[in-house]
């Protein structure tokens, strides 16, 4: 085995290793499953788009609305733990949704140095809406119900096994 020090970089293999045609080559960028992901991801956000801004939210938005929908009150750390981000990627989205009267924070009474984020009537109000948006992406995906749940439970497993959540 080599090894690298300042004077004799690390020597790579003469030949790289051959990846399996249906995983993909490591230079293929339509076969990498990276590449699909993030081409996906940039499809769903271009089919949301149009339908979020009829309630005038952005997607980051949107997706705090459905954690507040379903518990109607949370600290913000529940909420970025929801979302799988870090505490202050959320706060900047709390602080438009709350601007627009979508929430309100207050501090948490059983501990102080907590910030519990409650849904407002104005919020609420927009739930409705949220289901016939996610009923319209949900649509423009053509797939069946079956594979829906298929594709999400294969999608969740991976975050899992990358170490999300």
């Amino acid at each position: 085995m080599s090894v690298a020090t300042a004077a004799s970089p690390a020597v790579l293999p003469a030949e790289p290793k051959v990846l399996d045609p249906a995983i993909g080559g490591a230079g293929r960028l339509n076969e990498q499953l990276c590449f699909a992901l993030y081409a996906a991801n940039n499809a769903m956000g271009r089919a949301f788009r149009p339908l979020l801004q009829q309630l005038g939210v952005t997607y980051p938005q949107y997706l705090v609305l459905l954690v507040l929908w379903e518990h109607r009150e949370l600290r913000l750390g529940q909420i970025a733990e929801e979302l799988d981000l870090a505490t202050h990627a959320v706060s900047p989205i709390i602080d438009r949704l709350e601007a627009n009267g979508f929430l309100v924070r207050e501090m948490d009474p059983t501990d102080r140095r907590a910030v519990k984020v409650l849904i407002t009537p104005a919020g609420a109000a927009l739930e409705h809406q949220g289901v016939e948006i996610q009923n319209a992406a949900r649509c423009r995906t053509q797939l069946s119900d079956e594979a829906v749940v298929a594709l999400r439970t294969a999608l969740v497993n991976l975050a899992e096994s990358l170490g999300s959540k």
